[in-house]
């Protein structure tokens, strides 16, 4: 389907007299239901292109391991913002396609999209990328997310090893509790190999900006900072522009490793395919899914780029060692004593947050090392 055909789907529904159409003799029935042999239709939703090197190319790639499972129909769309123009997504894949699970994967979708549509269509499973479902919401919703801050540990490990100058970047899109998590965990794997190293982080605001992002990574590089990452949906251009001037890249939800070359030391990627296939499984098979699930790199939800020519010997045992533990379970990123960058006490000596701890999932605060702010 054509971008303008997408374009043309999404205003037809967005005209309530054009929705009211959808009604038929003898009662409602979806458009395109009729035609769906398959037992279920799942539709994607992503907030940018497919193909970004990043967050909705990985969910493309899990959307991809769906598309070969036994009569299950696929549906895509593509750089859908987070507005009124995703409600209108949903609902073509509802009432025209017979959608019965979908993912709309950007975080903003959630509220108040999701919340809108849910109880108005209780026979479809909205599952939402990110911490945002809690009691009280619609019970066909729910939310699903890995502990990618262990993978951010693991980069800060690389990047520990790699710098020269014992600064390090983070190009970071927005202060929700994900980004922080990741960039306090990437900081404090640096620290696992030098205490002294700091993280300069540089808000763009926007999820994908690439002017802004271009402008962070400048600045950064202009500051010392020697190996640079990020949070953004596309990382395309923090790592292009970090490389251009001569520093290392440690990526973020996809393998950057064609755009970094032998500057790429390793990343933290997401790895959707055995959620969305075990998810879909389960809708064909009538068993539910819960409204919250998370998993780690030990459940097969997040996983590390390799190792770049540049990861020296060192480094590779130190992250190779620190990985088996986070395997084992247990681990702990935030542990104390630890401070924020204002002074404050996170966690008092003896007290750690395991990565499965929910408390992570409403961070707040930059921890002591990192220069930047989250107002």
């Amino acid at each position: 389907m054509t971008n303008s055909a997408k374009l043309n789907r999404r205003a037809f529904l967005g005209n309530a007299t054009a929705a009211l159409g959808l009604a038929t003799m003898g009662g409602v029935l979806r458009p395109g239901a009729a035609n769906a042999a398959a037992p279920l239709t799942v539709g994607f939703i992503y907030v940018g292109p497919k193909d970004d090197f990043g967050y909705n190319q990985s969910h493309a790639e899990g959307a991809a391991a769906v598309k070969a499972m036994e009569g299950v129909t696929v549906l895509e769309e593509e750089n859908v913002p987070e507005s009124q123009d995703v409600q209108n997504t949903m609902l073509s894949m509802i009432n025209f396609d017979g959608a019965g699970l979908l993912f709309p994967t950007s975080f903003g979708y959630f509220n108040p999209h999701i919340l809108e549509l849910a109880p108005k269509h209780p026979d479809v499973r909205f599952e939402h990328c990110g911490g945002l479902w809690s009691e009280g919401n619609p019970t066909n919703a729910g939310s699903y997310f890995g502990y990618i801050g262990m993978g951010q540990y693991l980069n800060g490990i690389a990047a520990g090893h790699a710098t020269k100058s014992k600064k390090i970047g983070f190009v970071a899109a927005k202060p929700i509790p994900q980004v922080l998590n990741n960039i306090n965990s990437f900081l404090l794997g640096a620290r696992a190999v030098d205490p002294t190293i700091t993280c300069q982080v540089i808000f763009t605001g926007e999820w994908s900006l690439a002017v802004k992002e271009a402008e962070a990574t400048n600045a950064l590089a202009d500051q010392g900072c020697d190996v640079i990452t990020c949070h953004v949906d596309g990382p395309k251009v923090v790592c292009e522009t970090a490389v251009a001037r001569g520093a290392y890249v440690c990526g973020y939800h996809a393998d950057q490793t064609p755009l970094a070359g032998d500057m790429y030391l390793t990343g933290a990627e997401w790895n959707w395919a055995s959620v969305y296939t075990d998810m879909v499984a389960k809708t064909i098979a009538g068993e539910p899914i819960p409204n919250f699930v998370r998993g780690g790199l030990a459940d097969g939800f997040i996983k590390m780029s390799p190792l770049g020519p540049a990861v020296s010997d060192a480094a590779r045992n130190q992250f190779e060692a620190v990985k088996a533990e986070i395997m084992a379970g247990g681990f702990a990123a935030i542990k104390g004593p630890l401070k924020d960058n204002k002074g404050n006490v996170i966690a008092a000596e003896g007290e750690a947050f395991v990565e499965t701890d929910v408390a992570l999932e409403s961070m707040s605060y930059l921890v002591e090392g990192v220069m930047g702010s989250t107002s």
